[in-house]
């Protein structure tokens, strides 16, 4: 679920988009496993996780 809502940040804000990749390398990458993978997800999303997006990816929901 967290990959899924993650990787839609991407899809919204342009796959190629500069600042949001550096914020996955500043939020996420460069972490590693030094932090509980919540924080980091929600520092990089600036939320809590949502399930739309991993039922989006599956087609479950349109």
């Amino acid at each position: 679920m967290l990959a899924a809502d993650a990787f839609s940040r991407f899809e919204e804000e342009g796959i190629f988009n500069r600042e949001t990749g550096q914020s996955f390398l500043d939020n996420i990458l460069s972490r590693g496993g030094s932090e509980e993978p919540m924080e980091l997800f929600k520092r990089f999303r600036g939320r809590e996780p949502q399930l739309d997006a991993m039922l989006e990816h599956y087609g479950i929901k349109g």
